[in-house]
């Protein structure tokens, strides 16, 4: 008896090494099993976290297109963010020293320098945004890298405007929290 025991153990592990090898993927989600409170993948948290891949809102591309913007290529990744051209838009997170030209996961907004300027792009509360609009001092604004309930309207708010960005993350993902001190008069 023994001795079946014994070859039951080789052959489980020779067909494992075997699928190893080989690399087909006999993975088994292990912690779903054994788990009393399975939830389904692509809850509707999950779901919030990761909009349809890596698809571009239509609001976005709206921007984009309004400006006449190209994406950042890959070669000028790593080139400080001054010494790139104007009608650009790339990827980065508070810091914005340089751009990546893919977003590459869901923590980073996306700046677009045009006429000069660089843009914070992203989602905000509708009140939030209003006062942006109305030029109130000290306060700040919650952004998102994608639209979610409670912040589904697009900000873009030149960099300069922003006296302090602090990346948080929340049970949604992650946010930007922008302060605002002063909005500079514009003289027409």
């Amino acid at each position: 008896m023994k001795r079946w025991a014994l070859y039951l153990i080789v052959v489980f592990l020779g067909l494992g090494g075997l699928a190893y090898l080989v690399g087909l993927n006999f993975s088994l989600p292990f912690s779903d099993v054994w788990s009393r409170n399975h939830q389904e993948n692509n809850s509707p948290r999950d779901v919030r976290k990761i909009p349809d891949g890596n698809a571009v809102p239509q609001e976005v591309l709206r921007l984009r297109q309004k400006h006449l913007l190209r994406p950042l290529t890959e070669r000028e990744e790593g080139t400080r963010i001054q010494d790139l051209p104007n009608g650009i838009y790339g990827f980065s997170r508070c810091g914005v020293v340089e751009l990546r030209a893919t977003r590459g996961n869901i923590y980073s907004l996306e700046i677009q320098k045009h006429d000069g300027i660089l843009f914070y792009v992203g989602y905000a509360s509708d009140q939030e945004i209003e006062h942006y609009l109305t030029r109130h001092k000290n306060f700040h604004i919650l952004t998102f890298p994608h639209p979610r309930e409670g912040a589904s309207s697009l900000l873009d708010i030149p960099v300069e405007f922003v006296s302090k960005c602090e990346e948080r993350s929340d049970e949604d993902g992650f946010l930007f929290d922008l302060f605002v001190k002063v909005i500079p008069e514009l003289h027409i």
